[in-house]
């Protein structure tokens, strides 16, 4: 059997691909414990400077792996919880992770998938992909990536999205304020690239301050917002990369 999961590292870009073209890249237990153990990998690796995460074949992710969804209905609900659980740890490790995580959408990507693509900082779908969280046509609840919606899209485009399991297009999903940029289908690698690259080049430092800025200022006053900023913008001044970057700009 082939690998769930394949990663290797490029120039400070740490690819993540789901590895299962044939379930549509479903979503298994296994194939969860992979992704956390590449995530590990990508956090205490110093030559990582940015996540890839793809999808092998036509689609990104369908979702749970529906044969396990189906066996779960005979395990216990304390069994069940903790298989969830660490599926959203996925979502909460790409967060907290120091380094940039970006997306690569293509095809369909549904349910929890769709929830993994937009757990990254940064999504770029092609133009052809399709979004959505069919779980309630099934008899679910889009319990694991309700968070994330609620978080990215207005409450009642999230909520119709979670209660009528529709799909959006690329584009509708651009508007909804899910993905980040929409490209040609053919463009869709070249993009994430040119874009990783970018990134891996940036400064390891700017780049995890910004991102831990802009998560912290979640549930803030606009004061307390002012004022993290203010002592963010003192730590960027400490580091070796801003002194670096500050005498070249001053001897161009």
């Amino acid at each position: 059997m082939s690998e769930l999961v394949l990663t290797s590292l490029d120039a400070g870009i740490f690819s993540i691909t789901l590895n299962r073209a044939e379930k549509r890249n479903a979503l298994s237990a296994e194939t969860v414990e992979r992704l956390h153990q590449a995530l590990e990998q990508a956090d205490m690796d110093a030559a990582v400077r940015v996540v890839l995460l793809r999808g092998a074949g036509k689609d990104f992710c369908a979702g749970a792996d529906l044969d396990e969804l189906l066996a779960s209905a005979d395990r216990t609900m304390e069994e069940n919880e903790a298989t969830a659980l660490r599926l959203g740890q996925i979502f909460e490790r790409m967060r907290a992770l120091p380094k940039p995580v970006l997306s690569l959408v293509q095809g369909r990507a549904l349910a929890g998938g769709a929830g993994l693509a937009s757990a990254a900082d940064l999504v770029i779908v092609s133009s052809s992909t399709q979004l959505g969280y069919p779980e309630i046509q099934r008899g679910f609840v889009p319990a694991m990536v309700a968070t994330l919606l609620r978080r990215s899209a207005g409450e009642k485009i999230a909520l119709d999205l979670l209660l009528s399991g529709r799909t959006l297009s690329a584009d509708e999903a651009l508007a909804a304020g899910l993905v980040s940029r929409v490209v040609a289908d053919g463009d869709l690698e070249r993009e994430g690239m040119s874009l990783a690259r970018r990134l891996a080049e940036s400064s390891a430092s700017a780049l995890a301050l910004t991102k831990r800025l802009f998560f912290e200022l979640e549930g803030k006053s606009f004061t307390e917002g002012i004022r993290l900023g203010a002592r963010v913008n003192a730590v960027a001044r400490s580091t070796p990369d801003f002194r670096a970057a500050i005498a070249r700009f001053l001897t161009q």
